[in-house]
């Protein structure tokens, strides 16, 4: 189908453009949401006519997403998850996720802002991408742990995917079976037995 841009879309054109798309994603996400018309001669003078409108309430929409770009570039956000020793998280954190994390801080951001190609299955850091509008675009950092502790570390560098991340560095030391037992117990049991011997000879 063609359809005529009424904004900017990435990867597609530019406002005023004709351009070609497969029929789902025209019906489904761009006429629905206003971001297109259908190309015939009579929406082709529709546009026109509408055009210095359509320009402007797309600079609004713009200045208004550099203003909360400017608040948002480059923030930190934390999900706290329930995760397995190796990182692996028991579910994902999704697009709606990052959205609701955002709107818990203020930022009324959309889930389909969020560009994220899958959903993120580990413990860690990620960059993830908030298109605020088609020309206005900034990069959020997910920090993805077990605790807010575990958030604080991780921030600072540290990788919390192995055991001994979690539990401390020796814990492959405490866990040494050798170190729960004394090693002069033996002898010591031995002794205890001669003497109850030689106590017990008449």
């Amino acid at each position: 189908m063609e359809v005529i841009l009424l904004e900017r879309i990435s990867r597609l054109g530019q406002m005023g453009e004709t351009v070609k798309v497969k029929d789902g994603f025209a019906r489904n996400f761009l006429l629905p949401q206003g971001k297109a018309l259908r190309a015939n001669e009579a929406n082709k003078k529709k546009f026109e006519s509408q055009r210095v409108q359509l320009e402007a309430r797309n600079l609004e929409r713009k200045s208004e997403a550099e203003k909360i770009a400017e608040k948002l570039d480059g923030m930190s956000f934390v999900a706290v998850r329930s995760a397995g020793e190796t990182g692996q998280l028991y579910g994902s954190v999704s697009t709606r996720d990052i959205a609701d994390l955002l709107a818990g801080e203020g930022f009324n951001v959309a889930r389909n802002q969020v560009e994220l190609n899958q959903p993120i299955k580990s413990i860690g850091l990620t960059n993830v991408a908030i298109a605020l509008h088609p020309e206005v675009e900034v990069t959020v950092t997910l920090n993805v742990a077990r605790s807010a502790d575990e958030a604080e570390r991780q921030a600072k560098g540290e990788d919390l995917t192995s055991a001994e991340a979690i539990y401390g560095e020796d814990i492959n030391e405490n866990a040494r079976p050798d170190a729960f037992f004394d090693p002069d117990s033996e002898e010591d049991e031995e002794q205890r037995s001669a003497a109850e011997e030689e106590a017990s000879q008449p």
